[in-house]
């Protein structure tokens, strides 16, 4: 795949973000244009390393072919790799811009060199793919007569939409927010992953395709507009549960109370959502300006409130991370081909760097509390430095410390999906809170009620919840008409 030699002559080469000074003045996407020389070099840089660890279930947990898409961009066969690329991934514009890419840290050359830049050829492929009009969409020929409703219009969701689109049947996706997308219309900032130029252009497609799309419609939580579950199973002859895991851990300290402190989610919804209704005017969002910032938890949610602080014009901004600053490269219990546990510096890191003159991120620190004034508004945090003894987490005597801060953030991960769907129709879960539905299966206790994505395996990464939708849609399409196509 790629030059024999390539791997030996040219070195790695990412594509770099928008010049740090200019885009943090703006919401728009981060990324530059794509270099088409620079990705057929590193195209040629794919090795024949005779077992792609890239596209094993360590590397792309939905197989993508990356040797033979690398292989073609690398010969300027831009439209066979686009075809390839669409072979196993519904939605390689979103896995372009948000996914990690655990196919480089198990990349073959990574274990002696810097790895091929996957993400950046997967990107440009299907970017191109747009912008030559290749993508299209491509309605079902023939319909089987089946109803399957979809509760959730994430990735897991949109996945599965499409797949049993594929098959003939009718689908149609409900969503509760007033936009359809889910984690990716409103758990990641535009300045990622462009609403209306890339999440509205693909839901455009499916639409065309014959997917049905119902907004605003929250099930069984009861609420103004809301659907009973019961409803939907009558009505359909399938159910699928991709709800995605929606309820946050929280931080439960003294002064939890106090006006100032909010789960990451809501800062970044109210974000999106008023950027894209108002840009910003109607003031209907957790504004940072001039405010001291505090985000308590690092991880890719933890990034996305930092650029989001900085580009609201925050005063200051300071990152909490309870576990020690990870090491420069792999330690010999975090071997090659698993996912690298290394230092990493993201966009938002780079932007506080610019803004602030260094880092944002404090290492092995922990909250004690919370400090507001007499009414009862947030003024400050104070914490502790902690150190790992026998796995356990020990304070460090004298270490304690009290910030300002006017406004934190909690980015600490999630517990699992609400429950409001499921409780009515007495749906089993697994030890976590999670829908119980097995792997490969993904059936629950009730018939004909399946689920899939972060709902049922908890909280994970984009391309996990891809790969789940479409092997749900396989399993539906199976109990529908006893066999399945669908890859």
């Amino acid at each position: 795949m790629g030059k024999p030699t390539g791997f030996i002559e040219f070195p790695r080469n990412a594509a770099p973000y928008r010049d740090t000074a200019k885009r943090i003045l703006d919401f728009d996407e981060i990324y530059v244009d794509h270099d088409v020389e620079r990705l057929a070099t590193q195209g040629a840089r794919c090795m024949d390393c005779g077992v792609p660890f890239c596209q094993s279930e360590e590397g792309c947990p939905i197989h993508n072919l990356i040797p033979e898409w690398n292989d073609l961009v690398y010969r300027d066969q831009w439209r066979d790799a686009l075809d390839r690329l669409h072979k196993t991934n519904n939605f390689p514009e979103f896995t372009g811009r948000v996914c990690p890419a655990p196919c480089e840290g198990a990349c073959v050359l990574g274990i002696t060199d810097p790895a091929v830049t996957i993400k950046n050829i997967e990107m440009a492929i299907i970017d191109r793919g747009f912008d030559e009009g290749w993508v299209v969409a491509e309605a079902p020929e023939q319909r089987t007569g089946k109803r399957v409703a979809v509760i959730g219009s994430g990735p897991a969701g949109l996945a599965a939409a499409a797949q049993l689109n594929k098959a003939g049947h009718q689908v149609r996706v409900y969503e509760r927010a007033d936009r359809i997308g889910g984690l990716l219309m409103y758990g990641i900032p535009n300045m990622k992953l462009a609403k209306k130029e890339v999440v509205d252009r693909r839901v455009a497609l499916l639409k065309d395709e014959g997917v049905e799309f119902i907004v605003s419609t929250a099930i069984g939580d009861g609420s103004s507009g809301s659907l009973s579950i019961s409803t939907l199973q009558q009505d359909n002859d399938a159910v699928l549960l991709t709800t995605g895991a929606t309820v946050p851990r929280d931080l439960p300290i003294p002064g939890r109370d106090l006006d100032g402190i909010h789960f990451a989610m809501d800062f970044l919804t109210s974000n999106t959502k008023s950027l894209l209704n108002s840009q910003h005017k109607d003031g209907k969002y957790i504004s940072a300006k001039d405010k001291h910032v505090i985000v308590i938890g690092g991880g890719d949610t933890g990034t996305d409130c930092i650029g989001t602080s900085l580009r609201h014009g925050c005063k200051s901004l300071v990152n909490f991370e309870l576990f020690p600053q990870p090491p420069a490269e792999r330690e010999a219990n975090n071997p090659w081909p698993t996912w690298p546990k290394i230092y990493r510096t993201d966009y938002g890191h780079q932007e506080a760097q610019l803004v602030q003159g260094e880092d944002p991120r404090v290492y092995s620190i922990s909250s004690l509390n919370f400090i507001g004034d007499d009414e009862g508004k947030l003024t400050g945090i104070r914490t502790v430095e902690v150190e790992m003894k026998d796995g356990q987490f020990h304070n460090v005597e004298g270490s304690e410390k009290d910030w300002p801060a006017d406004l934190v953030l909690l980015a600490m991960g999630f517990l699992g999906p609400e429950h409001a769907v499921s409780d009515p129709i007495d749906l089993e879960y697994d030890p976590r809170s999670n829908y119980l539905a097995a792997y490969g299966k993904y059936k629950t206790n009730v018939d004909g009620v399946f689920a899939a994505g972060d709902c049922r395996r908890g909280q994970s990464l984009v391309v996990r919840a891809i790969h789940e939708g479409r092997e749900a849609a396989r399993e539906v399409d199976i109990y529908l008409v006893g066999s399945s196509q669908l890859p």
